[in-house]
């Protein structure tokens, strides 16, 4: 790759230049740093690093990305197609991270796979993307369309776009996408706390495809539960959402009967798990079509084998529906195409032979 113009290294010197030298360094101290990280055969680089990159990286207050494109490309730049997210200098001054772990801390914020700020603002909110380093993906915690803003892992893009090439793409962020300061990098990045998918981590092999219609947006589900109060339910549909996944794939619409309180159960658990879905319906139910079916109809749950009564009475003379006895005390809190959520005034009770998955 052809060399920089001398000026290109100049203000700050001190910053730029001490990063990109101690990254030179990272090739020999992954091998040397047993436990830390694995030194992985040198993979052919799938574009050239265009200077006009380097240039505007270098103007745009992302010096030290520049810099590390520069002298270690492969760092970034692995796969054929790149989507680099590039911090800001401002959030990187105090930083003071060994080489193997500022290499990680930069895989981290690359994805392989290119995609502009069109492409971001067509995936669906809550989903996650692959990284270059293994089972460590990103969130796409914020979409606005309207807008064209998009935040990930709750750190905004900053400048979106700032360089689009035909393999590659940069945006700037406003910072790292973990608080560098709390993270404890004596064993890597395996500390890092995954972030909450709306679904399983799609692979780079279709990350662009299209979101379907019918799929189920539950990291909204769990945000907008937590936003009206409802957090021990969002918490524990948090924990079971994995198992949701796995047993409940041909999900096309759901209905969420959410109780203000939950039982205290610290962690994910087959009683957990049953008395979550006992407050699910397996399809799209607005206040409007409980009001208009039949009184004391049944209705099946996600949970196996179990039914809940939908049942009308009149409360200081209005009508209320009434789900199991429990009655619905904020109807249609959310809604989308895909599933609504409607508030209820008690746990709904699950009957002891229900208690195991």
């Amino acid at each position: 790759m052809a060399c920089c113009s001398s000026d290109w290294w100049q203000a700050p010197v001190y910053f730029s230049v001490s990063v990109a030298l101690a990254l030179m360094a990272v090739s020999t101290t992954l091998r040397s740093h047993s436990g830390r990280d694995t030194a992985e055969p040198n993979k052919p680089i799938g574009h050239p690093l265009s200077l006009d990159a380097l240039s505007v990286l270098h103007h745009s207050n992302f010096k030290a990305v520049a810099a590390l494109l520069h002298i270690s490309p492969e760092i970034f730049l692995s796969s054929p197609n790149s989507t680099v997210f590039a911090i800001q200098d401002s959030a990187l001054f105090n930083t003071s991270l060994p080489p193997w772990a500022l290499k990680q801390l930069f895989r981290y914020h690359t994805l392989p796979v290119r995609l502009s700020l069109s492409d971001l603002l067509e995936k669906p909110q809550g989903i996650c993307l692959p990284t270059l380093l293994p089972a460590k993906p990103v969130l796409i915690s914020r979409i606005d369309t309207e807008a064209r803003i998009v935040e990930v892992n709750r750190v905004l893009v900053s400048q979106p776009d700032i360089f689009l090439g035909e393999s590659l793409v940069i945006h700037g962020v406003l910072g790292p996408f973990f608080p560098l300061g709390t993270q404890n990098f004596s064993l890597g990045l395996d500390r890092i706390q995954l972030p909450v998918c709306r679904s399983r981590s799609i692979s780079s092999s279709d990350i662009n495809r299209p979101m379907k219609e019918s799929e189920i947006e539950w990291v909204r589900i769990i945000h907008l539960l937590s936003s009206r109060g409802f957090v021990p339910f969002a918490i524990g549909l948090h924990s079971v959402l994995d198992w949701i996944l796995r047993d409940h794939k041909n999900l096309t619409a759901i209905t969420v009967l959410a109780p203000p309180n939950l039982a205290s159960l610290s962690s994910a658990s087959p009683l957990l798990y049953n008395i979550v879905r006992n407050h699910i319906i397996g399809h799209r139910l607005m206040s409007k079509d409980l009001t208009s079916m039949p009184d004391k109809v049944s209705v099946k749950t996600l949970a196996p084998n179990r039914e809940i009564e939908i049942a009308k009475t009149y409360v200081n003379s209005s009508q209320v529906v009434m789900v199991s006895g429990v009655q619905i005390v904020a109807p249609d809190m959310f809604s989308s195409a895909t599933f609504v959520i409607h508030g209820i005034s008690d746990t709904l009770v699950l009957p002891l032979h229900n208690a195991s998955v």
